[in-house]
Formats: structure tokens, C-alpha cells, sequence
């Protein structure tokens, strides 16, 4: 049998046996076909069941490398070697073709994604404007001021909803905001006066400014919900035309990288965020120079 004969047969069989989508089946069917034909050329004939059990950790590796000359990420390469794993486990049950070289081959990591900021306009417009969401004056007021806080403090959306009443940063104060992030830490935050201003708009539709309540609540009393916020930050997506990632952990990115594109020192921006390591800092403000210039010229338009 050759290779192509037993591809054939995996993917008959993952769609009888396994009863696997049509998606499924084509997406393993074409993996595996890029994979034998890289073989066929690298082999300098079609592999047969017996080349196939004698391939070595090189010829594997060599396969990826080709993958990866083409363009593929980390994250597509693995989730080729995952296909080519399961057809070789295929072929150890059937056909008693085992091959110890696979079981030494880790997948590629996948690079973890870095965090996209909001336009300097995109994200004003959300602390501005995300009160257009709801038609109530309580809730148009809360809105505003956990957004603006949000997006002008950099804080989580935990954060946030973890502040109490005794927390809220009012105007006439110098106050920094005490916040206590991940792992119990607390770090001091510097307050906008626009932040205090609506921060003290909402406190005036508060239904319980008892020092020790929450900072924000939900329409029937108690901690507002985080997936309630995230819904407001949804709609308002929708309705403005904003990108998928416009989220509330985006604000906080946007927070960042908007400091960074002004000119604020990388380990200030550090303790600002509660970072434990710059380089979690790095990964926040990561944008190509491209990407840094339009940040800055959107800021700052010229003429």
C-alpha cells in the first residue's frame, strides 16, 4: 500500500468510523496530502507503508521546516503534526506500522497573541460615549464612569468592580487610587480630574454610597456583574463600527501603549499596570514602528 492508498483509508475511515464532519475529513485530508507530497519530494519517490515507518526525527523535522519557509506559523504547523499523528496512529491499529520517531516530535508552541490597542479616538470615544447604550440616566452614568476609569487608569475590569464606595476618586482630592490587582497586590494610581468628575456623576445616582458598598452596582443593588460590562462593551461595539477586539482588556492595552506613543518611561508604565516583570510590560506596548506611528499621528494629527 502506498502512501496515498492510505490516506485514502484514514479518511474513510475517520468519516465511517469516527463519524467526523465533511469539514473535518477535507481539513485532515488536505494536511495529509501537503505531507506526503513534501515527502515525495524530499524522499525522491511516493512513500510506501514501510518509508513511512522508517522516517527519522530529521526527515520530521525537515517537513516542519519546509512548513514554516512557507509561511506557516507555529499554531498551523502543530495542528498539522496533530493530523499526522492521528493518521500514524491509524496505521499502527491497522496496518502495524508504527513509528517511534513521531512520538518524540513536540508540537510547535504557539506564540501567545499579543494585545491590540484601541485608536486614541476609539477609545475616547467608548469612556465618552458608551453611555448611549442604555436609555436610563443611572446606568448612562455608571457606564461612563467604570469606562473612563477603565481606560484612563488602566485598570482590569476586575479591578474595577472590586472598588468600594470608600475607594472612589472625587474631585477636589490629589488622592492616588489604591488598587489591589493579582495576587492580592496593591499599587498606587494616579487619578485624571476627567476621571473624578464622572466618577462623581455616577456617585450621585448611587443607590447605596455606603462607604463599604460597592463602587459599582447592578440595577438591583449589589457588585455590578464583569459579563454585564463586557454585554454594554458589545453592544456599543456593534453599534459605532469598533473591531472585534475592543474589549475592556483592550482599554487597558490602549491605557499603555497610548502612554508609551507620549513618551512615558517603559517601568513607570510597569508600576502603573502592577506588572511583575517588564517584560509582561513589553508584550503590552509591542507594536511594530508602523503601528507606533499611527498610534502617535492619531493623537496628535498634523497641520
Amino acid at each position: 500500500m502506498d502512501g496515498e492508498a492510505a490516506r485514502v483509508a484514514f479518511l474513510d475511515w475517520l468519516a465511517r468510523e469516527r463519524r467526523a464532519s465533511v469539514l473535518t475529513v477535507a481539513a485532515y485530508g488536505r494536511d495529509l496530502s501537503a505531507f506526503l507530497g513534501f515527502l515525495t519530494g524530499h524522499l525522491g519517490a511516493e512513500p510506501d507503508l514501510a518509508a513511512l515507518g522508517a522516517l527519522s526525527t530529521g526527515d520530521l523535522r525537515a517537513w516542519l521546516a519546509s512548513e514554516a519557509s512557507e509561511g506557516a506559523g507555529n499554531a498551523t504547523r502543530a495542528r498539522h503534526l496533530s493530523a499526522v499523528k492521528s493518521f500514524f496512529r491509524f496505521l499502527a491499529r491497522r496496518h502495524g506500522v508504527s513509528n517511534p520517531a513521531l512520538s518524540l516530535m513536540a508540537a510547535p508552541r504557539a506564540r501567545k497573541p499579543v494585545p491590540r490597542a484601541l485608536a486614541p479616538a476609539q477609545a475616547r470615544g467608548v469612556a465618552d460615549d458608551i453611555g448611549e447604550v442604555s436609555d436610563t440616566a443611572a446606568v448612562q452614568a455608571r457606564d461612563t464612569a467604570l469606562f473612563t476609569l477603565l481606560y484612563g487608569c488602566g485598570l482590569r475590569i476586575s479591578e474595577a468592580l472590586g472598588l468600594t464606595v470608600r475607594d472612589a476618586p472625587l474631585p477636589g482630592a490629589d488622592t492616588p487610587l489604591v488598587v489591589l490587582g493579582k495576587g492580592g497586590k496593591q499599587r498606587i494610581v494616579p487619578v485624571l480630574p476627567v476621571v473624578r468628575a464622572v466618577v462623581a456623576a455616577w456617585l450621585a445616582h448611587h443607590p447605596d454610597r455606603a462607604p463599604g458598598a460597592p463602587l459599582f452596582t447592578g440595577v438591583r443593588g449589589g457588585a455590578l456583574n464583569p459579563a454585564v460590562a463586557q454585554r454594554t462593551l458589545r453592544q456599543y461595539r456593534r453599534l459605532n463600527g469598533l473591531p472585534e477586539h475592543a474589549t475592556p482588556h483592550a482599554l487597558r492595552h490602549s491605557f499603555a501603549t497610548h502612554l508609551l506613543a507620549g513618551g512615558a518611561d517603559l517601568r513607570a508604565i510597569q508600576d502603573l499596570l502592577g506588572h511583575a516583570s517588564l517584560s509582561t510590560t513589553q508584550r503590552y506596548t509591542a507594536v511594530d514602528e508602523a503601528r507606533l506611528i499611527e498610534v502617535w499621528e492619531r493623537s496628535h494629527p498634523r497641520g
